[in-house]
């Protein structure tokens, strides 16, 4: 009886533990942000709305770790990493549009050269 009781207690003690601060997650998440911020994310509307909820997902990770909800606020800064990574992503595929187009519109002009 006495070793169950010491179970429970212990498992009570273990289950209240604080989890550590996730800021090797932060600190991923905020270079994520950085990086799509530096790419141009802003200019890009739908890298744009990303990078706002990157930035949301954050700031609520933020208010979780200060509430000692180190495990919700990792989610929240999973997302927030993923959110940026994806931002980076959609500015990077819209600079190559835009390169794309630049490059047809120069073999365009060439060609009627040439006709002419």
């Amino acid at each position: 009886m006495k070793r169950t009781l010491t179970a429970i207690v212990l498992a009570l003690i273990a289950g209240c533990a604080s989890t550590p601060v996730p800021a090797e997650k932060m600190a991923s998440s905020q270079a994520a942000i950085r990086a799509s911020e530096e790419a141009g994310a802003k200019q890009v509307p739908s890298a744009a709305l990303h990078m706002q909820l990157a930035r949301e997902q954050m700031e609520q990770a933020k208010q979780l770790i200060s509430k000692g909800k180190n495990d919700r606020a990792k989610s929240f800064l999973m997302r927030a990493e993923a959110d940026a990574e994806l931002a980076l992503a959609l500015t990077r595929e819209h600079a190559t549009q835009v390169d794309a187009q630049r490059a047809l519109t120069e073999v365009h002009d060439l060609q009627q050269k040439i006709r002419n």
